[in-house]
């Protein structure tokens, strides 16, 4: 029985007293004392009655708030969850506002200004513990879309299976959450692997949690494209990867934030739908793309070795990736096999102490003004260097309009001013080199100088 009010307690003390009194044993039979007793016991019986009925009260009172629902909100999103929390739907958000300025353009391209890059209203769920969904709208950009819309079954730490539409496993970087990346823009080397596509996939944590893969069987999509809705045809790729992290349990190892491992995926593709649409600078403009005639027709395939490692405020990755495609300068030309090559290495170190990681910065203290606290800062820097086969000049994509290569070198300053909110500033400059065919000036505007660009992001991620 819970602690009862001090008026009750202070009843009990006299009952126990008067009770005292009742055992007593009387030298002469008075009628007064005789009443008395009788009182006590009547009292005696009524506490306890009372005792009673606050018991069941409590206990009922528990019983309903094990059973309520769980409401939190928190920078984690909005979650509704039952009270074992079997089954639980969280709402989140993510917003992010660019600002893009460009120097020494030529003056000829007009491509300064705000983007809204992305606002999605992400809805994930869980259900008898083991099964879960994930549905992700995007309303950024110009047109409204469907991300990501799947569902998983959990077996055991060591098997699951998701259907739907999710990220292809190719790149590292890619599988980062856009807002936790280093910097504003994903590295050049992401224009090589699949992004998002339909398909169905096996995945796990094994040997104590230091191994991790998966395998899946996707529709199949060009390089840094993604899915509709919709896939029919016949040829599908498969994907695989194994991530490692071997000394994850060894605490006082150095080596214990080393993650590494290696990806691959291969298929077949058909259509100019199977190739790419383009390959993308750090300030999203298109350095390279094929001719509009040119069709995709036969075996494609990937690898990929990767790397993670973070101790401390200190991180870094890279990632190398061969994209190989067939294709034919139209329906009856030569087909040819290319293969495109593309590597990065980026790292960051957090300037007030908390520590790097894959899934972002967490700041130790808020920005608020009037304490004198200002969260978090995080310095990065970033090469990359992707590289079209020489083979694809000038059948299958003008030499004229297009670079075959391009070095980027990126800095930035990241601001966490909380765990929901973050400021990042980051500067890109990308050089172009050319096949041997290319014209002195290339035709293509963007083309006739180094891309120096500034981007500042704003973000709401929760």
């Amino acid at each position: 029985m819970k602690l009862l009010r001090p008026s009750l307690r202070i009843t009990l003390a006299a009952a126990a007293f008067f009770a005292g009194l009742h055992s007593m044993r009387a030298d002469s039979a008075d009628p007064e004392l005789q009443a008395l007793r009788e009182q006590v016991q009547a009292l005696e019986q009524q506490l306890k009655a009372l005792a009673h009925q606050i018991d069941v009260r409590e206990k009922a009172a528990a019983t309903a708030a094990a059973a309520a629902p769980k409401v939190s909100v928190t920078d984690k999103g909005v979650t509704l969850a039952s009270a074992d929390n079997a089954n639980s739907l969280r709402i989140r958000s993510l917003v992010q506002l660019d600002s893009r300025l460009f120097f020494n353009d030529g003056g000829g391209v007009v491509n300064n200004g705000f983007v809204l890059r992305r606002a999605r209203l992400i809805a994930e769920g869980t259900f008898a513990k083991n099964y879960s969904f994930q549905l992700v709208p995007e309303f950024g950009g110009s047109s409204v879309s469907i991300l990501d819309a799947n569902f998983s079954v959990a077996v055991d730490p060591s098997l699951s299976f998701k259907f739907g539409k999710f990220k292809s496993p190719v790149g590292l970087e890619l599988l980062q959450s856009d807002s936790w990346t280093f910097f504003n823009e994903r590295s050049i080397v992401t224009n090589l692997v699949p992004n998002r596509d339909l398909g169905v996939q096996a995945s796990g944590d094994v040997l104590n949690g230091t191994l991790n893969y998966a395998v899946s069987v996707f529709g199949g999509v060009g390089d840094g494209g993604s899915s509709t809705n919709a896939d029919f045809d016949n040829e599908k790729d498969v994907v695989a990867r194994l991530f490692a992290t071997p000394f994850r349990h060894d605490t006082a190892s150095p080596l214990q934030g080393l993650s590494f491992g290696v990806s691959a995926s291969a298929g077949r593709e058909k259509t100019a739908a199977g190739r790419t649409a383009g390959y993308k600078t750090d300030g999203q403009q298109t350095f390279f793309a094929f001719n509009a005639a040119t069709i995709a027709d036969g075996q494609t395939w990937r690898v990929s070795p990767q790397l993670d490692y973070r101790t401390g405020p200190f991180g870094a990755m890279g990632e190398y990736v061969i994209s190989a495609i067939n294709v034919r300068p139209g329906a009856g030309g030569v087909k040819t096999e290319l293969r495109n090559r593309a590597w990065q290495v980026a790292a960051g170190y957090v300037l007030t102490g908390e520590d790097s990681s894959f899934r972002g910065v967490i700041p130790k203290t808020n920005f608020d003004f009037s304490a004198g606290t200002w969260g978090a800062f995080e310095v990065t820097g970033r090469y990359a260097n992707l590289r079209v086969d020489d083979a694809a000049f000038p059948l299958y994509a003008s030499a004229a309009i297009n670079a075959n290569e391009a070095s980027s070198f990126g800095a930035g300053l990241n601001w966490y001013l909380s765990k929901a909110v973050a400021f990042k500033f980051d500067y890109y400059q990308t050089n172009f080199g050319f096949n041997a065919a290319a014209p002195a000036i290339s035709a293509t505007q963007i083309l006739r100088q180094d891309e120096q660009v500034f981007i500042s992001r704003f973000q709401l991620s929760f």
